[in-house]
């Protein structure tokens, strides 16, 4: 290892080990959490009939902006969703250190995409703040309509879609098996906060595996039909629930469960190891 590629990761290092980015990270968590429980909320005026906005991240923000206090949090997870893509940038490039071979290149890869999706959802809740705000389903079908233009385009859709569906389908593995409990300070939590986190934790990830899960069906079916209407993420996923048998029951329930994970990302804010 030559000197400068040593002094790099002594920097890295200590930016990873810095109280005020520890700090701020769990901010970030707050603030994400919030978000959920903003989506949440327009998930069950979707189950209603409510026309309401988006039913995703983006559309959350734009809820928030819609208020002077609601503003002043977007700040504050702007800065703190930023301080989590560089937390899980440090982790991509030198954490996971419990891992080895080929477990540690998979997490770290998990982190590097963790980093790019913080990263996005801070400018995104910048601009809604600062009144620019913009629609991700839109631009989702816009790029799927731009790519299902080529040739190749129905294929790379599809395999989008699969992809999507496979990481839904982690996601319920993920909270059913319980795996994140391993990133909680569980040493520092009462038997009531193990057993409240624990439980908001499964329902969360569940939930946001049929959501996504959703997602990806959509997405297959736009590549097979060509129709890049049924590509606009979460909120064609929420609403296609919707509107099938019962989908007023099926979409609350999915909706309890993003709340649930937006409570659980309260715990993660007190006692994730970060």
């Amino acid at each position: 290892m030559t000197t400068a590629q040593t002094a790099a990761k002594s920097t890295a290092h200590q930016a990873a080990n810095s109280r005020s980015l520890e700090l701020l990270t769990r901010i970030g968590f707050i603030g994400y959490g919030v978000v959920h429980l903003v989506v949440a909320w327009l998930a069950v005026q979707i189950a209603t009939g409510d026309p309401a906005r988006e039913g995703d991240q983006t559309g959350a923000f734009a809820e928030l902006a819609e208020h002077t206090a609601g503003r002043v949090l977007l700040v504050v997870t702007m800065v703190g969703l930023a301080a989590m893509a560089v937390w899980q940038g440090l982790l991509a490039v030198i954490g996971h250190r419990e891992e080895t071979g080929a477990a540690r290149v998979w997490q770290r890869v998990g982190s590097a995409a963790r980093a790019v999706v913080y990263a996005v959802l801070a400018v995104s809740a910048g601009r809604a703040a600062f009144g620019n705000p913009s629609s991700s389903a839109g631009k989702q079908e816009g790029a799927a309509a731009g790519v299902m233009g080529h040739a190749w385009g129905p294929w790379l859709v599809g395999l989008v879609g699969l992809g999507v569906a496979g990481l839904g389908i982690g996601l319920a593995v993920y909270g059913i098996a319980r795996k994140f409990e391993r990133r909680l300070k569980q040493g520092e939590m009462s038997a009531t906060a193990r057993k409240a986190a624990t439980a908001t934790g499964m329902t969360g990830y569940v939930a946001k595996g049929v959501a996504y899960g959703i997602v990806g069906v959509l997405l297959l079916q736009a590549a097979w039909t060509h129709d890049p209407d049924k590509s606009r993420g979460l909120d064609a996923a929420l609403r296609t629930l919707a509107a099938q048998p019962y989908g007023g029951l099926l979409l609350g329930l999915v909706a309890a469960g993003i709340a649930a994970f937006g409570a659980y990302c309260f715990f993660q804010s007190r006692y994730r190891k970060v």
